[in-house]
């Protein structure tokens, strides 16, 4: 089973026990977050699939594993001729995921 879920307005595909990887979420690690925006939920081996207008009335299950930070991405400026020189960096937080079986 797998099923199309849209999380802080990005849409992730996830299939039965897996992980993945979102932006921070505002739940603390060991809850459990109840995803209500059910787009799509298909089955690879039956050609049976449920399709949303826009969103299905289903609610799937998340637990919370952990918060993490990305890794650090660097952004350089530099203007020729100008003595213009600017360096910052920036590590996005996220929130990983774990899904049991999608019904």
């Amino acid at each position: 089973m797998f099923a199309v879920v849209e999380i802080a307005g990005k849409q992730y595909k996830i299939t039965s026990n897996s992980k993945i990887q979102v932006d921070l979420l505002p739940e603390e690690p060991g809850k459990t977050y109840t995803i209500n925006k059910v787009l799509l939920i298909g089955d690879e081996q039956d050609s049976k699939t449920e399709i949303g207008k826009p969103y299905l009335e289903k609610e799937i299950e998340a637990k919370v594993v952990e918060h993490m930070k990305g890794e650090k991405i660097r952004v350089y400026k530099k203007r020729a001729k100008k003595r213009y020189e600017k360096t910052i960096g920036h590590r996005q937080k996220y929130t990983v995921l774990e899904f049991g079986d999608i019904k």
